[in-house]
């Protein structure tokens, strides 16, 4: 087990070394940069990447062991499902399930590639295969936590798709987030999922908003962060 962690004053280092992981300390300059670090100091060819918020369940580590002893064959990488929790509910309709990710890959034929530091996937030269079982996902502690993580997420996004020349539109940012609430809410069945779906359309669908105003801003010339205290004063 490699844990990369930057530099937190918790006691996340001490919990991962007792458990047997080797913990590398490097500073965050992004997601998909300290995912690609990790894998480079794995000491195996073939990688499971997990975030600190996921759980590998049963059924998916029995299939991941049935690939392992079959010699990973036919695949460079295998993909499944991830399963959220939201507030005392796993969420397995609307935009939330299956949510399908590329975990697990022979890291000579692939990685976390490309420049995008937020909503970060990997990718694979060949065949991706998909295993049953669920990669169990525990995003949120409290509504406030989300809201500030989506947000946060929001401007990142906002800014990776100004620099790429990407600009928004006046219809975006009316139909962009009534599409997303729609789409996920009733066309995927979010409904099923009770008040629980109700709110994670709401919020996924303000996450969308937000990212579009915040670009829309930012080609306008405007901030959408606030500045340091030194260049507000100056």
């Amino acid at each position: 087990m490699v844990v990369v962690d930057s530099y937190s004053s918790d006691a996340t280092v001490a919990i991962a070394e007792a458990a047997g992981a080797r913990v590398l300390q490097r500073p965050f300059d992004g997601f998909r940069s300290q995912k690609d670090h990790a894998v480079a100091q794995a000491t195996h060819d073939w990688v499971l990447c997990l975030d600190a918020d996921e759980r590998v369940s049963p059924e998916l580590r029995a299939a991941i062991e049935a690939a392992r002893d079959g010699g990973f064959e036919g695949a460079a990488g295998y993909r499944f499902a991830r399963l959220s929790d939201y507030f005392g509910k796993f969420l397995r309709h609307g935009n939330a399930y299956p949510d399908r990710v590329l975990r697990l890959f022979d890291r000579r034929r692939g990685g976390w590639r490309g420049k995008r530091e937020i909503h970060e996937a990997a990718s694979v030269d060949g065949a991706v295969r998909t295993l049953s079982g669920d990669l169990i996902h525990y995003p949120y502690r409290s509504l406030e936590q989300q809201l500030l993580k989506t947000q946060r997420y929001a401007r990142m996004m906002a800014e990776h798709e100004f620099a790429r020349g990407k600009r928004a539109t006046l219809s975006k940012l009316v139909l962009a987030p009534a599409w997303r609430f729609w789409r996920g809410y009733l066309l995927r069945g979010g409904f099923l999922d009770g008040w629980h779906g109700l709110v994670y359309a709401y919020v996924r669908a303000n996450y969308v908003r937000q990212k579009t105003i915040m670009l829309w801003l930012l080609q306008n010339g405007q901030p959408v962060a606030t500045p340091p205290a030194n260049e507000r004063q100056g």
